[in-house]
C-alpha cells in the first residue's frame, strides 16, 4: 500500500505543483511505474477545479466562476498540458519534416500557431463549461469536471501504450516516463479510475467518452505518421484535445442534458 501511494505521489509531483511528502523521493524507474496513476492525478485536479467552480457559483456569476475554475486548473498543473499543446501547435503547424517538428517543439519561443491555438482552446473550453453550468445540477457538474480530466489523461496514456518515445536526448523532460509501454494491468487500473466518475453522468457519458476516444484514435496514427512515435508535448496536446472532445460530447445538442 505504501509503495502504491508512493507511485501516486510520484505522478502527482510530476504533473502538478501540489507538494508531496519528502519520503516519496524520485527516480526514472519510479516515475515510469507511476504511469497508471495519470488518470488518478487527473481526477484529483478535476475535483479541485469542481470545488472552486461550485464555491465560486455561490458568490459570482457563471462566467466568472468558470474562469476561476479554469485558472485553478492552470495553477495546479503549472499549465503543463497547455504548454505541450502550444508547442505541438507550433511544431506541427510550422514543421514539414520530423526533424523540424521536433526542433520547433523544443524551442522555448511561442509562435503564432501556439498563440492562436491556445486562445481557441481556452475559449472553447470556457464556452463548453459555461454550457454545462447552465444544464447540470451541482453534483453532476462536479462529476463532469472530474471525469473530463481523468478520461483525457487516460487518452494520453493510451498513446503511450501504442507508440514509442522518439526523442533521444537526455534533456527531454518526459523521457523517464517513456522507458517502457504501460502494461495491461496498468491500463486496466487507469481505465477503471477514469471511468468511475463517468457513472453519475448516466447515458450522457457515452457521447462524452466517444468524443475523447475519437481524439485518441486520431492521435495515434497522426503521431506515427508525423513523428514515428510520440514526445511529451504530443501527450499534453492529446490530453487537452481529449478533454475538449469529452466536453463536446457531453454538451452536444440532442444529448441527455439538452
Amino acid at each position: 500500500m505504501r509503495e502504491e501511494l508512493r507511485l501516486f505521489f510520484t505522478a502527482l509531483q510530476f504533473f502538478t505543483r501540489v507538494p508531496v511528502p519528502a519520503w516519496v523521493g524520485w527516480s526514472p524507474a519510479q516515475l515510469n511505474a507511476s504511469a497508471r496513476h495519470f488518470p488518478t492525478v487527473g481526477a484529483l485536479v478535476g475535483a479541485l477545479c469542481a470545488l472552486v467552480l461550485l464555491a465560486a457559483l455561490r458568490v459570482w456569476s457563471a462566467p466568472i466562476a468558470v474562469l476561476l475554475a479554469m485558472a485553478a486548473g492552470v495553477l495546479l498543473t503549472g499549465a503543463f498540458h497547455e504548454d505541450g499543446f502550444a508547442d505541438s501547435c507550433d511544431g506541427f503547424g510550422g514543421g514539414f519534416t520530423r526533424e523540424r517538428v521536433l526542433a520547433i517543439m523544443k524551442d522555448s519561443r511561442v509562435g503564432s500557431y501556439a498563440t492562436i491555438g491556445v486562445a481557441l482552446l481556452l475559449a472553447l473550453k470556457y464556452q463548453l463549461l459555461l454550457t454545462l453550468v447552465a444544464r447540470l445540477d451541482a453534483l453532476t457538474l462536479a462529476a463532469a469536471l472530474v471525469a473530463s480530466h481523468a478520461v483525457s489523461r487516460l487518452a494520453a496514456l493510451g498513446v503511450m501504450a501504442r507508440l514509442d518515445y522518439v526523442r533521444d536526448d537526455d534533456s527531454a523532460k518526459s523521457k523517464p516516463i517513456a522507458q517502457t509501454r504501460p502494461g495491461a494491468g496498468a491500463l486496466l487500473f487507469a481505465t477503471t479510475v477514469a471511468l468511475l466518475p463517468c457513472v453519475p453522468l448516466g447515458t450522457a457519458a457515452g457521447p462524452a467518452l466517444l468524443g475523447a476516444a475519437l481524439v485518441w484514435l486520431a492521435a495515434v496514427p497522426y503521431l506515427r505518421r508525423r513523428l514515428g512515435g510520440y514526445v511529451g508535448d504530443a501527450l499534453g496536446a492529446t490530453q487537452q484535445l481529449a478533454e475538449i472532445g469529452f466536453l463536446l460530447g457531453l454538451s452536444a445538442r440532442g444529448g441527455a442534458w439538452s
